[in-house]
């Protein structure tokens, strides 16, 4: 008997490597576009998962249990953004990922401060860093999860958007963004637990900015 629609379950997508997108380098600390890197800072502490420079994966990297005892792997690539595909898949090929296993967090511009957007799927969007990783995986199928860090026409009207992404947050957007690393983690540990699908639905319509 033919299985039905109604007999096949989605797949569950359980990333085995997350990675941190931004900038090495402490001209770049802090910067709104290295909030990825902040992510994964984040992830390594709540999980107690050591950092270090690694030459082969062209990156900071660490490996260890996340919650529930699942083991994940976490990159900053040193590559700087446009070239992070390259880290990416050096990850990848030595551990014999699929792409869809690859979890990217990344700032996100067209997002408030204190949303996350995550996603199975998606183009780049015209974030660089994105487009190195969707050129050296392949695909576009793959998760990523969103930070927002505001537009720069909102929050400094006279700045260009590399100014805006490459400036820091204001003191009162550093205190949001606090609260939504703390969202990123807890994204990520249900994404680990139930799949990512499971978690857009529960943290794409949270707003830390109101909540504060």
């Amino acid at each position: 008997m033919p299985a039905t629609s109604d007999d096949i379950k989605p797949v569950l997508v359980i990333p085995q490597l997350i990675v941190g997108l931004g900038n090495p380098g402490a001209k770049y600390d802090r910067t709104r576009h290295n909030i990825g890197f902040e992510a994964i800072d984040a992830l390594a502490k709540t999980w107690q998962i050591n950092l270090a420079e690694n030459r082969k994966f062209q990156g900071i990297f660490g490996e260890g249990l996340g919650c529930g005892g699942i083991k994940v792997r976490l990159l900053k690539p040193t590559t700087y953004m446009n070239n992070s595909g390259q880290a990416i898949r050096a990850v990848t090929d030595w551990y014999k990922l699929p792409p869809e296993s690859v979890l990217v967090i990344y700032d996100e511009m067209d997002l408030p401060v204190g949303r996350l957007r995550l996603r199975l799927s998606g183009s780049a969007g015209g974030h660089n860093g994105m487009k190195s990783a969707i050129a050296h995986l392949g695909t576009q199928t793959f998760p990523r999860l969103r930070i927002g860090i505001g537009s720069a026409r909102e929050a400094h009207p006279d700045k260009d958007a590399v100014s805006h992404v490459l400036g820091r947050f204001s003191e009162k957007e550093a205190q949001i963004m606090a609260e939504v690393l703390h969202l990123v983690v807890g994204a990520v540990e249900y994404s680990l637990k139930y799949g990512v699908e499971k978690a857009m639905s529960l943290y794409n319509n949270r707003n830390v900015a109101e909540m504060t």
